[in-house]
């Protein structure tokens, strides 16, 4: 793991990206999270379909977090730019995402009763948790530090499986809303966001970025296991950030 940003900026030169730094400081939980059993098994289309019903439910039961926390960066974002962009991304989430989950419930018989007000995961909760608590007792970098990791690996994972084709409907599209060139962008352009923020936080505030971004990747890789019904991820209970 490597230490801090300032010596990782020294020893990476002009261009050293804080979010490069911060990945790195992930060890092998971003390996963990991007290249998943579930990931690998849905690409392939080797996923049992109850797998992904218990990851689908618990994942929608999170979108409603997930858009109030973007909906708190938009109201912290430094310029109207950056508010627009965010909003875009938004109405991608409340839209396109929201319509694809509806659509896969239907195709797998997820009565709504059952996705609608689900009994929460441990690691649902946690991952509630550490984005409602980065949101309200942090500002625009604290954000973005669980955001960026959120999206990013989902953009990686999806990447990485982009040229295979399983014809199931709702893994090919969970595949394609991840890869298409306006995520990737978006992805981009976040993490460019949290480069300049961070880049320019105090070191003690860019060591708290640091527990936020790596927390978020532990429990992508605790979502991932959920799936299967594993929740040993979760040793230190979901305050621990």
């Amino acid at each position: 793991m490597t230490g801090d940003f300032e010596s990782f900026a020294a020893a990476r030169g002009e261009g050293a990206r804080f979010t490069d730094w911060l990945r790195e400081r992930c060890g092998d939980d971003w390996q963990a999270a991007t290249e998943h059993r579930f990931t690998r098994e849905l690409g392939a289309e080797d996923l049992d379909d109850a797998v992904f019903e218990r990851y689908l439910v618990q994942d929608y039961a999170f979108l409603n977090t997930l858009v109030g926390t973007f909906g708190h960066a938009v109201g912290e974002a430094p310029t109207m730019a950056a508010k627009s962009r965010l909003v875009d991304f938004l109405g991608v989430l409340t839209a396109d995402e929201n319509d694809y989950f509806e659509r896969s419930f239907a195709a797998l018989g997820v009565p709504e009763t059952e996705y609608a007000d689900p009994a929460l995961e441990p690691v649902t909760r946690a991952f509630e948790d550490l984005l409602r608590r980065a949101a309200h007792e942090g500002g625009y970098p604290e954000t973005l530090a669980v955001l960026v990791p959120a999206e990013w690996v989902y953009l990686e994972w999806a990447s990485a499986v982009a040229d295979q084709e399983p014809s199931r409907f709702y893994l090919a599209e969970w595949i394609d809303l991840h890869t298409t060139a306006g995520f990737e962008s978006f992805v981009g352009w976040l993490r460019s966001e949290l480069d300049e923020a961070g880049a320019a936080a105090a070191p003690r505030r860019q060591t708290r970025l640091d527990r936020l971004f790596r927390r978020t990747v532990e429990l992508e890789v605790a979502f991932f296991d959920m799936a299967y019904g594993e929740t040993t991820a979760l040793a230190g209970g979901w305050d621990r950030w």
